[in-house]
């Protein structure tokens, strides 16, 4: 539509802008909408508009994971680890096949979960993947077929299964190694490291062990300002999120337990402390035991988006204030009125 002429400023802002409300509204009107909002603390009300739905726009998937926004084409990935394949969603044209296999390039056949868990874009806007069935974190060619492997063994023994990512500013890579993708976990005989370790890997290629007393590392992410770094531990005995001080060097300090899931999960509450990521305000969005909970950096919990499936991880994407998140067989989309770190 041609708007010729607009009389007033109050003409434009009252035609022409939506409210974030209004576009949140808008931008899910075509889907079917789930789950449920708890609004614990008014600080919530700033992260997600009180009108605020979230709308499923893919089903079906065995269980998805590790949502990432390619940022130059437009489009978000996430990972469908049983399958062992990477998904595309695009506005207008839905969910697709992208890549598989995504995380076990093997021949011989294996059950568990063998894809590709976390994704992450590098500085360059490559697609670097935590395979799970090849034991390592490797990076897409440019074929999008083929893989290159950046790490997979620490002191000479091969990692249990990487599962998620963080980039630090200076191009560090910051990852867990639980051992989901181990068809036996911690039992499993070809699991050749004694512990489920935090490690770094840096530019130059050095493997560091930053710590090993978590005991199912999971998500990961870095504060704005980069001294501390969250990670969620998926312990149904111990499901807390800690977080851990960052050194000058970037190795860690002391450690101190930044929020505890217990009591959500006695209540029954589906899922474990997973996936997490943090907005430009320092708030973490961390999905755990009913969903994607909010917590400020100090710790109090604002709210939760309870999608009413076990919650694998959240993501940031298109200008950087949607929250896509995978629930499942669900892959969710929620406006926000916040944006993610890199936005």
């Amino acid at each position: 539509m041609n708007v010729r002429r607009l009389s007033t400023l109050a003409a434009i802002a009252g035609g022409l802008l939506l409210s974030l409300d209004s576009l949140a509204t808008a931008q899910n009107k075509t889907f079917e909408t789930f789950g449920t909002i708890e609004r614990k603390d008014p600080r919530f009300d700033a992260l997600i508009p009180k009108d605020a739905k979230l709308a499923k726009i893919g089903a079906g998937f065995d269980w998805a994971e590790g949502p990432a926004w390619d940022k130059k084409n437009g489009y978000l990935l996430f990972s469908d680890i049983p399958p062992n394949s990477v998904m595309k969603w695009k506005e207008g044209e839905g969910v697709t096949l992208f890549l598989k296999p995504s995380g076990y390039t093997g021949t011989k056949p294996r059950g568990g979960e063998p894809g590709s868990n976390g994704l992450k874009f590098d500085s360059e806007g490559r697609l670097v993947l935590c395979q799970h069935g090849d034991r390592r974190i490797a990076r897409l060619k440019a074929d999008n077929k083929s893989f290159e492997t950046l790490a997979d063994r620490f002191e000479g023994k091969r990692f249990n299964s990487p599962n998620d990512a963080v980039y630090k500013s200076n191009g560090d890579l910051y990852f867990t190694d639980p051992p989901y993708g181990l068809e036996g976990l911690n039992d499993d005989p070809a699991k050749e490291l004694k512990f489920n370790g935090v490690y770094r890997l840096s530019k130059d290629g050095k493997v560091t062990l930053l710590t090993k007393e978590m005991t199912f590392p999971n998500g990961i992410g870095f504060s704005p300002d980069e001294k501390t770094l969250y990670v969620a531990q998926s312990d149904p005995d111990a499901p807390i999120w800690k977080a851990f001080d960052v050194a000058e060097d970037g190795t860690l300090g002391a450690s101190r337990v930044f929020a505890d899931s217990t009591e959500w999960l006695k209540a029954g509450r589906k899922g474990l402390p997973d996936g997490l990521k943090v907005d430009q305000k320092g708030n973490v969005f961390a999905t755990g035991p009913g969903g994607v909970h909010e917590f400020a950096a100090d710790g109090t919990h604002l709210g939760t988006i309870d999608t009413g499936e076990a919650t694998a991880n959240c993501g940031f994407g298109e200008d950087g204030s949607t929250l896509f998140i995978c629930a499942d067989m669900y892959l969710g989309r929620i406006k926000t009125t916040t944006k993610g770190l890199g936005f």
